[in-house]
Formats: C-alpha cells, structure tokens, sequence
C-alpha cells in the first residue's frame, strides 16, 4: 500500500510539475521574466496560506529554522523560477523540461559530496546514467547556438539549484513541523526574496488576455503551490535524492504537451529520448531484495549453572538406604512389634 501510495504521488507530482513549462511559454506572452518569478511565487504562497490556516496549523517558529527556510527558498524557488522564465525566451517548453531532468543527476552527486547519499545502489547509478544520455540525446546540445544556448544552460543552472534546495529542504523535515507549514513559510520567503527584482523591468504595464490570465493562475497556485507541497511531502517520506528522481519523467509531460498545445517540433530523436529517459526512471525506482533474516546466534553457557541430563542416558540406581517410616505422633507404638510375656523364672536353688 504504501509503494502504491508513492507511485501515485510521483506520478501526480510529474505531472503537475511537468505541465509547469507549459504555462510558463504562455504567461511570458504577457509578463517580463521577473514579473512571471513574482507572481507564481506570490500566488503559491497565498494558496498554501489559507490551506494551512484552515486546518488549524501554524508557520514554524524559530530563528535557525527560518534561515534554512530562506535559504531553501533562494535555492529551490527564487533562483530556479527566474532561470527558468529567462531561459525559456529563447528555448521551447519541452526542451526546457527535458533539461530539468538533470535534476537527478545533480542531487546524486551533491549528495555524494556532502555525504547525505550513503551506500548508492548499482541499479541507481546505472538508471541515473542512463536517464542523463536519455536527456542529452532530447537537448542535443551540439545544436543550441547563440540565444538558445544561454536558454539552455540557465535551464541546467535552475536544475542544479533545485537539486541544492532539495538538500536543504530534506535536513527541515523530520522536525517535528507539518510540511504544509514548511511549505508556506518557503513560498512567503521566496515572494519576499523575488519581490526586489521588480525593479529590473517589472513595473511595467501589463496588457493580458483572459487565456494568459488563466495560465498565470494556474502556475502560480497549481504548478507552484501544490506541486511544492506534494515536493515536500514526498521529501518527507522517500528522501531529497528520491524525490528528485521525478524530474526525469518530466520530459515525457513537458514534451507531449509543448507538441500538443503549442505545437512544438517533435522527431524520432526526441521519442527515443524520452525511452531512454523512462528506463532509467525504471532503474532508480527499483527496490532492493531484502536479505533473509540471520539466525540469532545462541547464548553463552552460564559456568555455575549445573550441566544439563542427558536424555539418552540410563537411569542412575537408587543409593540411598531406606529410611524408617515416619512414627504416628499419635500412637507411638505403631508399628513397634509388641513386647511377649516375659520368661517363666526358674528356682535354681538347690
């Protein structure tokens, strides 16, 4: 049940965080990059408000737990949303997810070199790997030039600061603190950290269109505040380094949909893409046999106890002589031979 669980809510968390790139392609119809940052950050947070609020919980408390959380909002929303929306001027959605897919591969070896990823089974390794070919043969990198290159690699920078923040985020769980609290409380930081840098160009007028709108709405308050909630609790219970395998089945979402919506290329190459990039999701999902059970290993002998009986032995004989019957205190005579009369006496005298 609780695998079940879990694969449901990997798959509902790629598709929500998949569908992210879609709606970013289409609120930068209208909004600057920044204006985009912004918004998704102010809109996620207010939707994670009011869920928490309404079921009773509080925002942490705390100083050193507030400097993870703005720590992990620079890293895992501030930083990663404005790469994303700069990047995505010059590239498609569905490549921008495809390079988000290298999320992965950065937690691994960040977890590496920090030592929060101990014992990396071979399996892993391999579906890591294999995913991360799977990601390059979609991008093709060899063919980005120019703007689309600067794309490209401030998407791959946003999906290295993810895998930064998902470190983060994995040392706040376990705290004691409900993660729709952690959540909020990151989001709220990450609006107050975004809020700044519309200075840069995001004071402008707005001319939007009701289908824009709409997509903004959903950016922010789905693909952002859900699926940051969903982030964290998946976090709490698979771990950082599970829950960034999820970035590898975004390609497969944000690929059908850029196709599908915005009518994005798609040829061969990027199909066998997303085939390898699906095995090696297969790879890093698998689970270990657990190993049977050692036997407990028997107890010392105690020196002063006495040896066991051997069941096989004979009988030993009964030594001991026999012991009189106990007298009846009541009659002292039982069993006491009864004295006869006594002798006739003889006149010995002459």
């Amino acid at each position: 049940m609780d695998r079940t669980r879990a694969g449901a809510r990997i798959a509902l968390l790629a598709l929500l965080w998949g569908s992210t790139f879609l709606w970013i392609e289409v609120a930068l119809e209208a909004l600057a990059p920044v204006q985009v940052t912004f918004a998704r950050c102010l809109l996620g947070s207010v939707t994670l408000l009011a869920v928490c609020l309404g079921s009773g919980r509080r925002l942490p408390r705390g100083r050193p737990v507030w400097g993870r959380v703005v720590l992990a909002a620079f890293f895992c929303n501030a930083l990663p949303f404005a790469l994303f929306s700069f990047g995505q001027q010059s590239i498609d959605s569905g490549i921008a997810g495809v390079l988000n897919a290298t999320t992965p591969l950065w937690s691994v070896l960040m977890g590496a070199v920090t030592g929060s990823e101990r014992g990396t089974r071979p399996s892993r390794v391999a579906g890591l790997l294999i995913g991360f070919a799977g990601v390059v043969l979609i991008s093709a990198p060899w063919q980005a030039t120019g703007a689309g290159g600067r794309g490209a690699l401030a998407v791959v920078g946003a999906a290295c600061s993810y895998a930064v923040g998902f470190l983060i985020m994995g040392r706040l769980v376990g705290r004691g603190i409900p993660t729709i609290s952690l959540s909020v409380a990151q989001l709220i930081a990450a609006t107050a950290l975004t809020a700044p840098t519309l200075a840069a160009g995001g004071l402008a007028p707005v001319d939007i269109t009701p289908g824009q709108l709409v997509a903004v709405v959903i950016l922010g308050v789905v693909a952002t505040g859900v699926t940051f909630h969903l982030t964290y609790r998946n976090i709490a219970a698979e771990g950082a380094t599970s829950t960034a395998t999820v970035g590898y089945l975004l390609p497969v979402v944000s690929v059908a949909l850029g196709v599908v919506v915005l009518h994005e290329d798609f040829s061969p190459r990027i199909a066998l893409g997303m085939v390898v990039v699906l095995a090696g999701v297969a790879l890093t999902r698998l689970s270990p046999r657990a190993p049977a059970p050692a036997p407990a290993p028997a107890p010392d002998p105690d020196p002063t106890a006495p040896p066991a009986p051997d069941p096989t032995a004979a009988p030993r004989p009964n030594t001991f002589p026999p012991q009189p019957a106990c007298p009846n205190p009541r009659r002292p005579n039982a069993g006491r031979p009864k004295p006869g009369p006594a002798p006739e006496e003889r006149d010995v005298r002459p």
